[in-house]
């Protein structure tokens, strides 16, 4: 065992910060943060009041005229900054996701270097809000387009990616001349406690990106008041809908990515060494808890039999255990109540008829027999119709559906109401462009298991995996935390030149 040192021990009740200041929270509701491995207290988080909540709305709003007519150029310095500040603190970052998140620590790192690119895209703000410009529409007019910030704007993140998913968001925002208010997960408030220690070092200036701690109500608060002109929000499907339904019926602009039930197709062709480590990356890394992780592998063909074998074997042979050692690829989930709800999972593909391969429940993890583990789980045997094919489990669980031919592939994908990914393994580009056209998902893989879109590219959904118009990431975020202006001008040729001398 390789075991890295945490970054700290225990963390006390960690504070809000509202314009440029860290502030100490008069909520009286506190949350415990438990360290998912070994089911430690390592720090307390406040549920803000509703006062702190338009505190930190008026202060982003206070900081949003000089903000907005900071030129473009001199705004993504500070970003030049934050970037060099997170490489220089990157695996103190890592780190952090691992205590408070579980995940393997090579996953955090990859995380960190994911949210790292996201600031990158944002120090290209000052191309990426160029307009477009048409001279003599007629004669003597042109006809230009600009692009304006519109105020202030919220996050709202999950946990399982509590370093990255804020970054999806808040760098283009504030980057396009906004100001930001990122709500974290209760649930793992710390990385972002320490990207905002690195926030206040870059120096920033106060109100223009602020943190507030807190669950429901602070949500709440931010979609009733109408100072905040959006919201990006990551998380369920059922939580989604209601705060894309709430935003829009108070006329904010909102951007909700949803749950997932992610699908990897594998044809009788497909490369098996490159197929098997794609699988058990996808259906178990970061033990399923992402939203682009593969649940369902559907086998095409006579592929069935001999991929069952090697991806059964590859699956038993993951180590579970604190994600700070080195040598484990396997961490806990999230909570006890989630480790209840994966065995339901697991119960229910049983009474349905599923055959279970593979019995990930109560593991025998050396050192931490309190944490919140399941091992590597695999049923086969799956038919389409049954629960554990159509739900979101979010947990390391692999159902594995067999069919004859890529038509009923696709049916099986299509059927399910979520859309999110859709991933195929061949060696055919007839059948892989056949599958990208055809199937109903906003991201893609071919030859790939976790098909995530980097920073300049939106990260897609479709179905119930999305409620909105424009993505998270790429232009589709530009445009969402921006207004376009068309300007029309016609000058006489008697006004040219005057007042010049």
């Amino acid at each position: 065992m390789t075991l890295l040192p945490e970054v700290k021990e225990y963390y006390g009740k960690i504070q809000n910060y509202i314009d440029g200041t860290w502030v100490d929270s008069s909520s009286e509701q506190i949350l415990s943060i438990i360290n998912p491995a070994t089911a430690g207290v390592i720090g307390e988080v406040p549920l803000s009041t509703a006062l702190e909540v338009e505190t930190a709305i008026q202060a982003a709003k206070r900081a949003f005229p000089a903000w907005s007519a900071t030129p473009p150029m001199q705004r993504v310095q500070y970003f030049y900054k934050l970037k060099d500040l997170m490489e220089k603190r990157f695996e103190d970052l890592a780190r952090t996701i691992v205590q408070e998140e579980g995940k393997a620590v090579d996953e955090a790192r990859g995380e960190i270097r994911r949210a790292i690119e996201s600031v990158e895209v944002a120090c290209g703000i000052p191309m990426l809000m160029m307009g477009r410009n048409l001279e003599d529409i007629n004669r003597g007019i042109d006809e230009y387009e600009v692009r304006q910030p519109l105020g202030v704007f919220c996050s709202v993140s999950p946990f399982n990616f509590p370093g990255m998913i804020p970054y999806w968001f808040m760098p283009n925002a504030v980057a396009c001349g906004n100001t930001f208010i990122v709500k974290p997960s209760e649930q793992v408030p710390l990385t972002q406690n320490l990207a905002f220690q690195l926030i206040a070092e870059a120096g920033f200036p106060p109100g223009v990106i602020n943190l507030i701690n807190g669950g429901k109500g602070v949500v709440d608060n931010l979609l009733d008041s109408p100072d905040v002109q959006g919201i990006s929000f990551v998380g369920s499907t059922p939580v989604a809908k209601a705060i894309y339904s709430k935003a829009s019926a108070n006329g904010k602009r909102a951007q909700c990515q949803a749950g997932a039930k992610n699908f990897l197709v594998v044809m009788p062709d497909a490369d098996l060494d490159l197929t098997v480590d794609a699988l058990i990356n996808s259906c178990f890394g970061s033990s399923g808890q992402r939203c682009l992780a593969g649940s369902v592998i559907i086998a095409v063909g006579e592929i069935g039999d001999p991929l069952r074998a090697r991806f059964l074997d590859a699956a038993s042979k993951l180590t579970l255990g604190y994600g700070l050692d080195e040598e484990i690829n396997l961490g806990p989930v999230i909570s006890r109540d989630h480790v209840e709800r994966v065995h339901g999972y697991i119960e229910k593909g049983i009474s349905e008829g599923a055959r279970l391969i593979l019995d990930g429940r109560n593991p025998t993890v050396h050192n931490y027999p309190e944490g919140n583990f399941i091992g590597a789980t695999v049923f086969d045997e799956v038919q389409p119709e049954m629960v554990i094919a159509n739900e979101e489990i979010f947990g390391p669980v692999a159902s594995v559906i067999r069919v004859p031919n890529l038509g009923e592939a696709i049916s099986v994908i299509d059927s399910n109401h979520y859309g999110n990914s859709a991933c195929i393994f061949t060696s055919s580009g007839g059948w892989a462009r056949e599958f990208q056209h055809r199937v109903r998902c906003g991201n893609i893989g071919i030859n790939v298991g976790v098909p995530a879109p980097v920073a300049p590219f939106p990260f897609s959904g479709m179905k119930d995996s999305f409620f909105g118009d424009l993505h998270g990431q790429g232009m589709d975020g530009i445009n969402f935390f921006t207004e376009r202006k068309v300007v029309i001008t016609r000058w006489s040729t008697s006004s040219m030149g005057k007042g010049w001398g």
